[in-house]
């Protein structure tokens, strides 16, 4: 994988609990962007209240340019007034550090740490999840919301990797990781499905259910401003399944109206893909990290 500036290339996805105003997504991208980092990519949704960068640079890029986000969101995002339908506990709610190669997977730990450190510093009480936290995940430490993870805190059944020891009373707490790339995909249902609909479809093939798919994290939401419903899933790589396999999947319950891919994918996610299901905005050469690397140059 080629690198972008010295030293191997390494993604940062942060997630920031804002999708709908643009002036403090805008603020976002400049503050991701403004340094070493170079940000490729945002996706922000209003339904789920929701902004996803992708940055990309070498290591000892993008811890700073996270801190630098993440100074904005605690002056801009009031994470106790999101009333998006995505599960969040943070204003920057997770910045996982990813790595492309599994070579790489050092570096990525140690810039994740890093991250962790500077958020710390800022304020923020800062969780791991993954291989960096013995494999919790980002579903476990969100159980209960805000709430649950405030108790859980003042009960001391956890403690902040970084930070102060509660949450921020506007910020809420950040989830960092080191990992490998997901695919963040999403699937809506024809027009007459319903949120039920969408909520079994998701618990039989999500990594457990009766028709498990491995690696797959799924919900069934409801999308009101949209008017529909909407399977959103990570496919967790490299165990989880080519992105053909998940439609597959769903169709098997639903008639489906368009997918909806969140942030970039390795192009080999896509590998047969189905013509008849479309995604709105897809540009291969800026959603799929190969490309969009080879393109940063």
């Amino acid at each position: 994988m080629g690198a972008v500036g010295d030293g191997p290339t390494l993604l940062a996805v942060p997630n920031v609990s804002e999708g709908r105003d643009e002036a403090t997504i805008a603020a976002l991208a400049e503050a991701f962007g403004g340094g070493a980092a170079r940000l490729l990519d945002i996706h922000h949704d209003a339904d789920h209240n929701r902004a996803v960068f992708t940055l990309a640079g070498p290591p000892g890029t993008l811890a700073p340019a996270l801190a630098a986000g993440a100074e904005v969101a605690l002056a801009r995002v009031d994470v106790t007034a999101n009333d998006g339908v995505h599960p969040h506990v943070g204003a920057l709610d997770v910045a996982p550090i990813v790595h492309l190669d599994a070579a790489d997977r050092g570096a990525a730990c140690a810039e994740a740490l890093v991250a962790g450190d500077l958020l710390g510093r800022l304020g923020l009480p800062v969780l791991l999840y993954g291989p960096l936290a013995q494999g919790r995940t980002r579903a476990q430490l969100r159980r209960g919301g805000r709430a649950g993870l405030a108790r859980r805190l003042a009960a001391g059944a956890l403690a902040p990797d970084f930070g102060p020891g509660q949450l921020h009373p506007r910020a809420g707490a950040t989830l960092v990781a080191a990992r490998p790339p997901l695919v963040a995909f999403n699937v809506e249902l024809a027009p007459g499905a319903t949120v039920a609909q969408a909520r079994a479809i998701a618990a039989a093939i999500r990594e457990g259910g009766p028709e498990g798919l491995p690696g797959v994290r799924a919900i069934g939401l409801e999308l009101p401003r949209r008017g529909a419903v909407q399977v959103s899933m990570n496919v967790e790589l490299p165990a989880g399944p080519p992105l053909r396999d998940v439609v597959a999947a769903i169709r098997r319950h639903a008639p489906l109206a368009r997918a909806e891919l969140v942030a970039l994918a390795p192009e080999a996610a896509f590998a047969g893909f189905p013509d008849d299901l479309p995604i709105p905005g897809f540009d291969p050469d800026r959603h799929l990290i190969e490309r969009a690397l080879a393109r940063a140059g």
